[in-house]
């Protein structure tokens, strides 16, 4: 290369201004040396000059690929214990990993093991798309690098979305669900999910004819995955072979986050007649399965969902909004990022099964909440044997700050979160009358529903200005009404005030706790496993966004902040794993189901296990082992190790019982349920 055979001229022999006779020479040479020749010098001497655009980048990916290649290289050579080596030096001896611990303690396979994933964790590939998709078939979607996100964005959007109107395939695509363990055990490379609990159990003696993964398209309704792909029909042949091929031992069941959902629909389907069901009897359930042990369970719903189909963002969301204004609302490589995300995700019915259930009485009113009082503090670890006591050791700090009201999930403005709603002047919205759109031809490619409001739809929402659990629902429907109309054919969110009633045979409110019942399974048992500790999202402060074309017109207010309550950046927080609450992980557990009620009528035993949280002391940790946050948990060597014991044989008693470090018992009692 000409830069690399450059030479740097000799000071000495340059010719300067400033010697006479230098200049003299330099003039008799010119002239003796030819015009064209000279010409030709002069351009050849520019170009050795020159640093050029197209160098500076050689040189750069030059520079990148070395130091990549060196990096490689010792990652090849340093022996793969250095990583623990240097975490023992500064942490002291890590502890074996769950399944060596247990395998030394002679445990081994007994009860065959069923994984149910939950929502977004699930690899999703292509079957069929349209032109744009050429060369994707059964390539992955979702899951693994997301390399079509950024290739081809608008096209990856398209084909993982939903029919508008049935919530179904759209004409010519056809996205299904990755097969087999490898379905969801790591949601990018590095990021696992079921892949450490996976390895785990292959320690004491588990292989893939021992472990299934449920794997299931987690964007339609639970009933459309048997309506479309036969999973549930599916998922109960496989249990009911692994049962035979393994002794006749009960299925151990993992479900997480929205799986926990989803399986609580699929106990219903099997014992439900056909062709609604799965025609498996009234004691399919008792015959198959030993224990469900849930993981992150969102039974009674989560405020995170309601900011998701509200406004198409959350906590992370809404801060990348404060730090970089107009960042994902202007036009990114032509894509509107949260405009296509919202008409994207209000396509997939199953985001509307976390909707918070059981209205004001579960979630609190305008004026109070379970959660009152809540501040972030350190807690004692209670049992069975000591949940009443020490419940009145409620920290001082509590007794001093602001009164919160949490069951407000959505407020116009920090003023009205935080004033009586006595003095708040609500205008209802029901009866507002849409029109005079926001929208113009230009949004077509980001169509969402609000452009059809119109600025008095939209200004009859904001006027409405505090939204509970119950008025929230109305407050969806009016805003999403197509995605609710859907919605209200697959799910429910109520309370059963007779769960004798004909009408609750529907698969509608098969995944809603409160108004369904649990199989008749009396040696059944029933976990509630689930991180605490951590600051999890509970209910928002908004705002009015200045009307613009393709905006959405509703944000999280991040300038909101107090430091007298939990709220923070327009979010305010209470105690759960990041994105499901202690209310809804644990209250079915702790109550609800607790002993024989209406709603457990053959008395399942159940088990609350909360796990603190406690995150990586450094880097080389990655994720730790002590994590309680929601998909980190996954890896959480407590709670490995109490899903090993179970499926090596032991019942809850086993583990110890109940153990909480939360206020769940609290809680519940200030939540008045006829059981």
């Amino acid at each position: 290369m000409s830069l690399i055979r450059r030479r740097k001229p000799n000071e000495t022999s340059r010719p300067t201004r400033s010697d006479p006779s230098s200049i003299g020479k330099e003039d008799d040479n010119k002239k003796k040396i030819p015009a064209k020749d000279q010409h030709a010098e002069e351009i050849a001497l520019k170009k050795l000059r020159k640093w050029s655009c197209i160098d500076s980048c050689c040189w750069l990916i030059g520079s990148i690929c070395v130091t990549w290649w060196f990096l490689l290289f010792l990652y090849n050579a340093i022996p793969a214990s250095f990583n623990q080596y240097v975490t023992e030096a500064i942490t002291g001896p890590v502890p074996d990993p769950p399944g060596v611990k247990l395998k030394k303690e002679g445990l081994t396979v007994k009860h065959p093991v069923v994984f149910v994933p939950g929502i977004v964790t699930g690899g999703l590939e292509l079957w069929e798309g349209h032109q744009c998709a050429e060369g994707l078939f059964r390539k992955r979607l979702w899951g693994g690098t997301f390399g079509e996100v950024y290739k081809r964005p608008l096209c990856w959007v398209e084909h993982m979305s939903l029919d508008n109107e049935t919530g179904l395939d759209p004409s010519g695509i056809r996205v299904r669900p990755v097969s087999g363990l490898v379905a969801a055990d790591y949601f990018a490379p590095g990021y696992f999910v079921w892949a450490v609990l996976i390895a785990n159990l292959a320690r004491i003696g588990y292989e893939e004819k021992t472990m299934y993964m449920a794997a299931y398209d987690w964007r339609i309704s639970f009933q459309n995955t048997e309506v479309r792909d036969q999973t549930l029909s599916r998922i109960k042949s496989n249990i009911e072979l692994m049962v035979a091929t393994n002794g006749g031992n009960k299925a151990v069941i993992i479900p997480h986050s929205m799986g926990v959902l989803y399986f609580l629909h699929f106990m219903k389907w099997v014992e439900a007649p056909a062709p609604m069901g799965g025609g498996g009897g009234p004691d399919w359930c008792a015959k198959h399965i030993k224990t469900v042990m849930n993981i992150g369970g969102p039974f009674l719903g989560v405020s995170k969902a309601v900011g998701g189909l509200f406004s198409a963002e959350a906590k992370d969301i809404a801060v990348i909004r404060a730090t970089a204004p107009g960042f994902l609302d202007n036009d990114i490589f032509r894509l509107q990022t949260l405009q296509h995300v919202m008409r994207m995700t209000r396509t997939w019915d199953s985001t509307m099964s976390m909707i918070p259930k059981g209205g004001d009485t579960i979630w609190g009113g305008l004026d109070w909440s379970p959660e009152e009082g809540y501040t972030p503090s350190k807690r004692k670890q209670r049992n069975n044997d000591t949940q009443v006591a020490n419940e009145d050791e409620s920290e001082v700090v509590a007794s001093q700050r602001k009164h919160v009201n949490f069951g407000r999930i959505i407020s116009f403005g920090k003023d009205i979160a935080e004033a009586p709603s006595s003095q708040i002047d609500m205008i209802d919205f029901r009866g507002a009358v849409k029109g005079n759109s926001v929208a113009n031809n230009t949004c077509r490619d980001v169509w969402t529903e609000y452009h059809e409001m119109g600025f008095e739809g939209i200004k009859a929402v904001a006027e409405y200005k505090a939204y509970t659990a119950e008025s929230v629902l109305d407050l969806l429907h009016f805003v999403a009404p197509k995605l609710m109309a859907r919605g209200s054919a697959h799910f429910s969110y109520g309370i059963a005030d007779n769960l004798d009633d004909p009408k609750y045979r529907h698969y509608k409110y098969w995944s809603n706790p409160l108004e369904t019942t649990l199989p008749n399974a009396p040696d059944m048992e029933i976990f509630s496993m689930y991180g605490v500790g951590i600051p999890t999202e509970r209910a928002y402060v908004y705002k009015l966004t200045p009307s613009a074309d393709c905006y959405i017109p509703f944000q999280i207010d991040t300038s909101a902040d107090d430091d007298d309550t939990p709220l923070k950046d327009g979010v305010y927080a209470v105690d759960g794993d990041e994105t499901v609450p202690v209310l809804s992980a644990g209250f079915m557990c702790a109550k609800g189901w607790r002993g024989k009620t209406r709603f457990n009528p053959s008395g399942i035993r159940t088990y609350l296990r909360e796990y603190e949280h406690s995150p990586p002391a450094n880097l080389l940790e990655g994720r730790g082992t002590q994590s309680g946050a929601h998909v980190d948990i996954m890896g959480n060597f407590q709670l490995i190790e109490d899903i090993i014991r179970v499926a090596a044989g032991a019942r809850g008693e086993d583990l110890g019982g109940d153990q909480v470090h939360s206020d769940i018992f609290k809680m519940s009692e200030k939540i008045n349920l006829q059981l």
